[in-house]
């Protein structure tokens, strides 16, 4: 077992495919995004499985992201006041990849979504952001109302669909930066933990400066 993971050993920049047509105005996928815009964790490297597949894209207008989670034999569990602790997808996003200090900035963002935890009944999707522990200045928080989000339940899995707008990405300006910090990590209870990197050994969380790179590419 070594010390530390393969994949803490190097910092990987991950190409975001430019889509024009996102989010979809019509028929039941938001975005629909293709197979070039999935990303490679290598999770191998740490012999690690992976059980989602997860697709990033951009355009002028915002980030679009899709996550299908596979090979379940329960229904997914969650708790919108507990999001880091429910099945469900967190997606980081630093819009000027400052990844030189520890703690958060103002450009800074985590994003939840859940497939289930919503609603009086807790049984609804629900996307929600948080601040980031430690920060040193907090990223503006969005309404969930302005951010087109949608969940769908799959035979044994479930598929969750969101496009961030421009307005809910401080600091997002493809003209000026196109390199970007992002992290994720998709949890489930059944199938465990779905990391871009390292695991929680390493404070990923609240802490920049392990977070890829994300390059949009047009």
């Amino acid at each position: 077992m070594p010390l530390l993971p393969h994949r803490f050993l190097f910092r990987i920049t991950y190409p975001c495919r430019y889509v024009k047509p996102m989010p979809r105005e019509k028929g039941d996928s938001l975005l629909d995004l293709p197979e070039a815009c999935r990303l490679d964790n290598l999770a191998g490297l740490d012999e690690a499985r992976n059980f989602a597949d997860l697709r990033l894209a951009w355009n002028e207008r915002g980030i679009g992201l899709q996550v299908e989670v596979a090979g379940k034999e329960q229904l997914p569990q969650g708790d919108a006041t507990r999001p880091r602790g429910s099945d469900g997808v967190t997606l980081w996003i630093d819009t000027r990849d400052a990844r030189a200090s520890h703690r958060a900035s103002r450009y800074c963002h985590q994003f939840h979504l859940l497939p289930t935890g919503g609603g009086p009944d807790r049984d609804e999707p629900a996307f929600i952001q948080t601040k980031i522990n430690r920060a040193l200045q907090d990223a503006p928080l969005a309404s969930a109302s302005v951010v087109p989000f949608r969940s769908q339940r799959q035979k044994h899995g479930y598929r969750v669909e969101a496009f961030f707008p421009a307005a809910v990405l401080n600091g997002f300006d493809p003209d000026q930066t196109r390199r970007l910090g992002l992290y994720y990590a998709v949890r489930d209870a059944e199938l465990g933990e779905q990391v871009l990197s390292v695991g929680p050994d390493f404070p990923y969380w609240e802490d920049p400066s392990l977070w890829s790179v994300l390059e949009l590419v047009k």
